[in-house]
């Protein structure tokens, strides 16, 4: 019995050694399967283009003599495409003609207002020197008889006032009414007042009308080549300030002329009407200089009074030329 197991045991022993020598074999293969990395796969062939050629072919000769005689360089295209010329005589010649048509009016303005301002200034200049003389020859006289030769020698304004008061004396039948002769006289003298200071004011109101408009006639201008010039800058279709700058700079260039005109025409109105009024201020002094010669002689004796008024002691009143 004990013999049966031991050869029982002695045929499992060899099978069991097998078995796990097996076994310890495949779990060997397979850890080293493991640990080793996986094969990769074979990079495919590179295939290579050629390059394209940085060189670029010669033109011929004549082709290239051709292209720079046809082609202008950009340096010589460039200032073609530049504003035209914004000097006042150009910018005056490249204007519309509506905004030439308001220059020359313009212009035309400012020549009349200087010249209005040299006669007006000579006439004043003398106007005033002769009526000074006139007065210091009635401010120097005793009587109407003895200042009114050199008076109106003097002053043409002067021997309008004493051409009037010898007129009134004539017609007054009755000298003894002095304050009737003197009320006459003085309303003679008003009236002769209005119609100088009426003639020396001739031509200021010139000055006026150019000081009051002329900046409304260059704003026109102004307006009208605006106007034009945007037209063109949306004919074109472009937004390049270049082309549209040129037009408004003529057109503002009317407003400049408007200016001009008005700002010395306003200036010399005033200085006039400064100088008018002295001047008339002057003339009332000569009247009542006049007046106070004529309230004098009336007031003297009858016989006196007479030799004083009679016509062979008087000079004849110069008439001033109109």
């Amino acid at each position: 019995m004990l013999l049966r197991k031991s050869a029982r045991l002695a045929w499992i022993a060899p099978g069991m050694l097998s078995a796990g020598f097996l076994s310890v074999a495949i779990l060997f293969v397979a850890i080293t399967a493991q640990g080793q990395p996986a094969p990769q796969p074979a990079p495919a062939p590179a295939t290579t283009t050629p390059a394209p050629s940085s060189t670029v072919p010669a033109a011929p000769e004549d082709l290239r003599v051709n292209n720079t005689s046809t082609v202008p360089p950009p340096a010589a295209t460039a200032p073609a495409e530049l504003p035209r010329d914004l000097t006042p005589f150009g910018m005056f010649m490249s204007a519309d003609i509506i905004v030439k048509a308001v220059m020359l009016g313009l212009i035309f303005a400012s020549v009349l207002t200087w010249t209005i301002w040299l006669a007006k200034s000579l006439e004043l200049w003398g106007a005033r020197r002769r009526l000074r003389r006139a007065q210091r020859s009635l401010a120097a006289a005793g009587s109407l008889a003895e200042g009114a030769r050199p008076a109106t020698a003097a002053s043409p304004h002067v021997a309008k006032l004493i051409e009037a008061v010898e007129t009134e004396l004539h017609r007054s039948s009755d000298l003894r009414d002095i304050d009737g002769i003197k009320e006459r006289i003085t309303v003679r003298f008003g009236r002769i007042e209005a119609r100088i200071g009426r003639k020396m004011m001739r031509a200021t109101g010139i000055l006026a009308t150019i000081g009051a408009t002329a900046p409304f006639i260059g704003l026109f201008g102004t307006v009208w080549g605006i106007m034009n010039s945007f037209i063109g800058f949306s004919k074109l279709h472009t937004t390049n300030l270049a082309v549209v700058a040129p037009g408004i700079a003529e057109a503002l260039l009317a407003t400049a002329f408007g200016l001009a005109a008005a700002i010395p025409a306003v200036v010399i109105y005033n200085m006039f009407a400064r100088s008018i009024a002295h001047y008339r201020a002057l003339y009332a002094d000569t009247s009542v200089e006049i007046l106070t010669l004529v309230s004098r002689d009336l007031s003297q004796p009858p016989a006196t009074r007479l030799d004083t008024f009679d016509p062979r002691r008087r000079p004849a009143a110069v008439p001033m030329a109109e």
